[in-house]
Formats: C-alpha cells, sequence, structure tokens
C-alpha cells in the first residue's frame, strides 16, 4: 500500500543520528520536495548539508537523480555548494533517499535582513549584494542552466569588506533549461533586491536609480530589460547616478 504524503516534514531534530553516520545540527529550509539540514559526521566532524526528498515528490529517485545531475553540471559554479554523493535511510517505516553537499557557512538572508535597523538595507547595501549574487547567477546562466528556486530564504550571506559574499542553499529543477527559465531567475533577483529594501512599503522613498532596476516588478519590463543575470550585473557596473 502506497505511504500518506508527508505534509510536515520530517521532524528530525539537533542531535538526532541520520544513517548512522551524520548528527543533525539544524533545520536550514524545506520546499516542495524536500528538506534540507545542516549536519556533522560522525567519524570526522566534518560539517555537511544533507537535502531529504520526500518520498512522494522523488518516485523512483527522479527528482533526486535530476537535482544530483544538475549540481554536478553547475560544479564549477562558485555560488553553489559542492555535491558529495547520495545515502537512504529509514525514517518512520518510510525509504528517504538524501543528497549530501558542501556545507556553506553563512547567514541566511532572511535572517540578516531583520537584524538590521527597520528590518531592511539600505539602498546602496542592496545594490552591492545585489551584484554579488547576479555575477554568481550569470556563472550559471553562462552555462546555458538556470537556478529555479531564488529567495532570500535560500541565499547565505557573510558581510566581506565594504561588500558582501553569498552562496546559494539549494537549487530546483523545473524542466529543461529556456530563457523563460533563465529570465525568471533574473525577476526572482530583482524581487530579493526589492525585499530586502524594505518591499512595497518603501518603494515610494526610493532614488530613481532603484525604482530602474526594480521596475515596479512588471515581469514584463524586467525581462525587456535584464534578458539574463550578465545583463543585470553590467548594468549595475556602469548605472549613472542622478540623484542628490
Amino acid at each position: 500500500m502506497a505511504q500518506p504524503e508527508r505534509r510536515h516534514g520530517f521532524g528530525l531534530r539537533p542531535d538526532d543520528i541520520l544513517a548512522d553516520k551524520y548528527v543533525i545540527v539544524e533545520k536550514l529550509g524545506s520546499g516542495w520536495e524536500s528538506e534540507v539540514y545542516l549536519v556533522r559526521e560522525k567519524v570526522t566532524g566534518i560539517e555537511r548539508s544533507v537535502k531529504l526528498f520526500f518520498p512522494a515528490r522523488n518516485p523512483g529517485n527522479r527528482a533526486l537523480r535530476r537535482h544530483a545531475r544538475k549540481m554536478h553540471k553547475l560544479r564549477d559554479c562558485p555560488i553553489l555548494s559542492g555535491y558529495h554523493t547520495q545515502e537512504s535511510v529509514e525514517l518512520d517505516g518510510e525509504d528517504v533517499s538524501f543528497l549530501v553537499s558542501e556545507y556553506i557557512d553563512g547567514e541566511l538572508l532572511s535572517r540578516f535582513v531583520k537584524r538590521q535597523p527597520g528590518h531592511r538595507l539600505e539602498p546602496f547595501q542592496g545594490l552591492l549584494l545585489l551584484h554579488e549574487l547576479a555575477r554568481g547567477i550569470e556563472t550559471i546562466h553562462d552555462m546555458r542552466d538556470y537556478h529555479g528556486d531564488l529567495h532570500s530564504d535560500n541565499v547565505l550571506v557573510r558581510r566581506r569588506g565594504l561588500g558582501f559574499s553569498a552562496r546559494l542553499v539549494d537549487i530546483y529543477h523545473w524542466g529543461p533549461p529556456s530563457a523563460e527559465n533563465i529570465q525568471e531567475d533574473v525577476y526572482n533577483l530583482v524581487r530579493i533586491f526589492h525585499e530586502i529594501l524594505g518591499g512595497a512599503a518603501r518603494y515610494a522613498k526610493h532614488p530613481p536609480e532603484v525604482k530602474a532596476i526594480c521596475c515596479g516588478l512588471k515581469r514584463t519590463l524586467i525581462r525587456r530589460k535584464f534578458r539574463n543575470a550578465g545583463r543585470l550585473r553590467k548594468y549595475l557596473e556602469t548605472m549613472e547616478w542622478t540623484s542628490r
């Protein structure tokens, strides 16, 4: 008999043991097909990231295979974590497959922003972070692929000098690479920028240079202006400031 679909996750807690190899440290996030945890290898003490797939979303390990192959294809993209291996474990009577990847140290962007005054970044800080993200996603787009899951709970940031370093927790496979998927990445980059600057509540107070990037979050305008992350990156590097 088919197992019921999980709706509330695996419920793993700190210090739980996974597959007799990994100690759960904390939950990093969750999505439609999986949950992601920070774990520590029992033998070496090295921290890793594991992505456990919900069985109902991973029939025949198809989702896992797509994900692993995409991570391997994009292994030279420095904004992404490195894939190590795949394993399986029994949880509550179900066979659960998971991927083990490099753990990226940093703070989720959503948490970082909540710690800032007014729960937002100032425009110049936001531009520096947007540039770092666009530069990283550009390497994916240059390989004619896409990320597929860009949001502030999927970005890890660290302050570095005047700016930021940024890495991505996860990727998603919506189907074969296409111009539409690449442009959706760009839209989501702009949406993250809009969000970390305070969203709709602050939009009217932003300088025209910021509004020229956000385009009122109108997809058609954003896609026409920035066809890929490289276009967005070049725009940021050459934009002229007229505000005082």
